[in-house]
Formats: C-alpha cells, sequence, structure tokens
C-alpha cells in the first residue's frame, strides 16, 4: 500500500497508528510493551527513516481507545496475533516486524503462526516465550516475574503496576508519557488483561520455533529478565539467528538505546 493509515479495523475494534517516513520504504512494524504505547518508538521511528523504512507503529489492544474489550478473555496470544496480522494485510506483507517487552511476546507469536506476513524478525527484551517458560522452571526467571501473579488481582494489580513501574528504570519523560495514556487511566485495566489472559496461553503454541531471520537484543540490567532466557532462545529459532546484549542497560531499550535498536533493526532487515 502506497497511501498513510491513521487507523485499522479488526475484530470489531478500531485500532490507531502512527504511520511515518518514505511512503514507498520498506515496512517496518513496531509493537510496544506494557505499559506504553506507540509512541515509545518514537525515536526509534525517525532513525529508521534516516536508513529508507517506513515505520508502522499501532496501539494495541487494551491500549487504543477503540480497542478495549472487556474481559481477559479477549486478550489472548491468538486475539492479538490477530491484529497484527490484519494490520500487516491492511498495508500489504511480508514486513520487518519488531517488538519491545509484549510486543516483542506479540511478534515471536506472529513470525511463529505467520510467517507468510513476517520478512524478518528483531525482537527486544523478552526472549521466545518456549525459552522464557523453560528459563521459568529450571532458571531464576520465576523470581524475577512475581509481578504477573500480583497482576492477576483486579485492583491490586493496578495499584501494583502504578506504584512499581516509576520506579523501575524507566525514564522520567517515558514514565510521565506511560502515565498519562496508560497507568492513570482506563486503560491500564485493558492493558493488564494481556496478563489476566496468560491462564490461556497453549503450551504446544508456546514452544512453537521461529523460521523468520532474527535478531534478539536483551539487556543484562533488566530487573525483570534474566540471560537463561536469552542463552535458550536460540533453540527457538531454525533460521539466521543473532543475540544482540546491551551491557549496563535497563528494560526500556527503545526509549534510552534507540540508535542501538535502529542499526539493529537495519542490519537484519538487510538479510531478509
Amino acid at each position: 500500500m502506497t497511501e498513510r493509515i491513521s487507523q485499522y479495523h479488526h475484530d470489531g475494534l478500531t485500532f490507531d497508528v502512527v504511520d511515518s517516513g518514505p511512503i514507498d520504504g520498506d515496512v517496518v512494524v513496531l509493537l510496544h510493551g506494557f505499559p506504553q504505547t506507540a509512541k515509545s518508538w518514537s525515536a526509534v521511528s525517525e532513525l529508521l527513516h534516516t536508513k529508507g523504512f517506513r515505520t508502522l507503529a499501532p496501539n494495541q489492544r487494551g491500549y487504543a481507545v477503540g480497542a478495549r474489550p472487556v474481559g481477559r478473555r479477549q486478550y489472548t496470544m491468538t486475539k492479538l496475533v490477530g491484529d497484527i496480522a490484519a494490520l500487516i494485510d491492511t498495508v500489504g506483507g511480508p514486513v520487518h516486524l519488531v517488538g519491545h517487552d509484549w510486543g516483542a511476546g506479540v511478534a515471536w507469536a506472529t513470525a511463529a503462526a505467520r510467517p507468510d506476513l513476517v520478512r524478518t524478525l528483531t525482537a527486544v527484551s523478552v526472549p521466545h516465550p518456549g525459552a522464557f517458560l523453560r528459563s521459568m522452571i529450571t532458571g531464576t526467571q520465576g523470581l524475577r516475574s512475581f509481578y504477573m501473579g500480583i497482576f492477576q488481582l483486579p485492583g491490586l494489580g493496578e495499584r501494583f503496576a502504578r506504584f512499581g513501574i516509576p520506579r523501575s528504570g524507566m525514564p522520567d519523560d517515558a514514565a510521565a508519557i506511560s502515565r498519562a495514556e496508560v497507568l492513570d487511566g482506563p486503560a491500564l485495566t485493558t492493558a493488564l488483561n494481556w496478563y489476566r489472559a496468560l491462564p490461556f496461553v497453549s503450551p504446544r503454541a508456546v514452544s512453537k520455533p521461529v523460521t523468520r531471520p532474527t535478531t534478539y537484543v536483551w539487556s543484562d540490567a533488566d530487573i525483570a529478565l534474566g540471560r537463561k532466557g536469552a542463552v535458550l532462545t536460540q533453540r527457538y529459532v531454525h533460521a539466521p539467528y543473532r543475540l544482540v546484549v546491551v551491557a549496563g542497560a535497563t528494560h526500556w531499550l527503545p526509549d534510552t538505546h534507540p540508535e542501538l535498536l535502529a542499526d539493529a533493526i537495519a542490519d537484519r532487515a538487510a538479510t531478509g
């Protein structure tokens, strides 16, 4: 597609999209995590534009004002992948797919379930879901992920998110946007429904490998995600693969290291 889009529709919902950069450039789809929005990719997008890419950053299910259905079953990974597949179908795929945090989870799942829609994959912070699950069982990831249990509890989960996220190393300017757009408004509960839908995840789907050229970027000072998952991820990629370790960096790489991510995305895109 060579026309700009600001919205698209799927499953009776309306999603907002930030579509920018050279209109005829190769398309990079950027998926945000919790508790951020498409704005978290602004700095990375600007750098990708200078490299000739067109970027599309959607506000995903639970975040977009027109896409906040009620009930945690509306936030299963199948639903989330369907939303991104619909976006790619709208603009014409395949695309270079990028995700951070929960966005990485959706990107992994989309690449595994719909490889026809993905040219290359760049996952940031969150490892392949199969590696994540194995690290929960065999490593320390279970301790690092204690907050996921708290997020299951209505009310308490919301209070914990408002308290904990600003103290997680997120830069002040990013935290201010997160508070304004998610943490202090109705989007917080629908965003937390991504966690609350985890009991409905299929173990078989979690272990499905990715067959598209992949880069995984992990920071070794990420308090939420340990080294074990990063090391194990290669087992679940049956294609050219690269692990990029960012020394001393926190979880919020799109905000703190946009140049590094833009370079990693462009390098990976060159192989697909």
